[in-house]
């Protein structure tokens, strides 16, 4: 049925994290509506940490609404204090944060491991936004120059993507939200009434000094006990490497169950070159979901290939890795007891241990004044950086990055 075009479009949503939010273009509406932006609701916010918090399974969907809502609570605020910013780009600042996330793909960080190669899912966001602005006749223009950081209004990408942005301020709250970690809350609405524009670049001013402090710290805390969780990284790296497995077979010409989207990233190779130059690519990855990977790691529990099987079965049924983590890195020497254990139990190769056994690092840097600096405005006109600025002497600790490294290995 078609649907008049006049019809209404300032919808209102109603978001457990902050009441009624409503639509504020029409364009907005229009890009909510388009099936690449529904697929967002298909496709989990933080993955598999619902194996560590079983609240945790909010959706790519309700976080990119979150981020359009704080961002015209910061064009509102900026505009109350006299920083100049026009209606179109408004529209354009929003649009840039509505689809963000866009190119993030089911088990975002696992697709990128083993599916796809040498791209991004911030390359693929720009890959849909070049595509959706070809479908919406160049309404989408400013806002890509925005997203890409080629708009003369610097503070405008900084809204977008840096270490203060709209996305950062929802994720943490909506993460802390739905898992039920408090120590990850913010006051995103204190954050954003600080906020103002200093020489074309976002600062907080002095009395939000605290807030942010409080961000930073956050911020550690949800990532060591939410992102980077030992029981998390367990259960990615199993997904890691079920998903290398099934390409493995796929590249002995051995046929897998797949859905269509599935099959087409397992049997082909697919690279950023493939993404650019070859509109299918981007449509297919477009009906690639969480069920498609979910249904086919069920179906592959009972698959001939003992590993992939096993690995499978481990998913499904929640039997995931043990996993040490350390600050110094692990030796063949560690761990090569439980090399000759696995080898022996499972009848494994040399070749196939990599399934069984691995090690590798994670890193968290709550805070990066070499990437772009969060600054902090004072009643005399001075600016500070964050770690320069704060009581607390953590947030110039928090500056520096933590490696740790783990080791997993299948449970006998």
């Amino acid at each position: 049925m078609h649907l008049p075009e006049n019809r209404n479009k300032r919808k209102i949503f109603n978001d457990p994290v902050y009441g009624f939010i409503s639509i504020p273009f029409d364009t907005i509406f229009d890009l909510i509506e388009h099936p690449y932006f529904q697929r967002l609701r298909r496709i989990k916010q933080t993955g598999l940490t619902h194996l560590v918090y079983p609240g945790a399974l909010h959706t790519r969907f309700h976080h990119a609404m979150g981020t359009m809502h704080l961002m015209g609570l910061a064009i509102d605020t900026l505009r109350s204090k006299g920083v100049d910013i026009s209606e179109e780009e408004a529209e354009a600042v929003t649009i840039a944060i509505l689809l963000h996330d866009i190119g993030h793909g089911p088990f975002s960080h696992a697709l990128e491991h083993s599916l796809v190669s040498g791209i991004s899912h911030e390359e693929i966001s720009s890959c849909f936004m070049q595509k959706l602005n070809d479908e919406f006749n160049g309404k989408l223009s400013l806002a890509i120059q925005i997203f890409n950081n080629q708009y003369p209004k610097k503070f405008l990408h900084q809204l977008v993507a840096s270490q203060l942005d709209m996305d950062r301020l929802d994720y943490l709250k909506r993460d802390s939200f739905f898992t039920g970690v408090s120590e990850g809350v913010i006051s995103t609405d204190r954050i954003i009434t600080m906020l103002n524009v200093v020489n074309d670049e976002l600062a907080i001013e002095e009395k939000g000094i605290y807030s942010i402090e409080k961000f930073i710290i956050a911020r550690r805390l949800m990532y060591w006990q939410v992102y980077l969780h030992k029981t998390v990284l367990s259960a990615e790296n199993l997904l890691v490497k079920i998903l290398q497995r099934a390409k493995e077979l796929a590249e002995q010409n051995e046929r897998l169950f797949c859905t269509p989207p599935l099959e087409f990233f397992l049997y082909n190779k697919v690279n950023k070159d493939t993404f650019k130059n070859d509109d299918k690519t981007l449509d297919i990855f477009a009906q690639l979901d969480d069920f498609d990977v979910m249904a086919s790691v069920k179906v592959w529990q009972s698959h001939p290939d003992k590993i992939l099987s096993l690995l499978c079965q481990n998913m499904v049924n929640r039997k995931l890795y043990k996993i040490k983590l350390r600050k110094k890195p692990f030796h063949k020497n560690d761990f090569e007891a439980e090399k000759k254990q696995i080898s022996s139990q499972f009848n494994v190769n040399e070749k196939e241990l990599q399934y069984f056994i691995f090690t590798d690092k994670i890193i968290n840097n709550a805070y990066n004044p070499k990437h772009d600096k969060i600054n902090i405005l004072f009643k005399d006109g001075s600016i500070l950086d964050i770690a320069e600025a704060a009581d607390n002497l953590n947030i110039s600790a928090l500056s520096k990055p933590v490696t740790k490294y783990f080791l997993c290995y299948l449970k006998s």
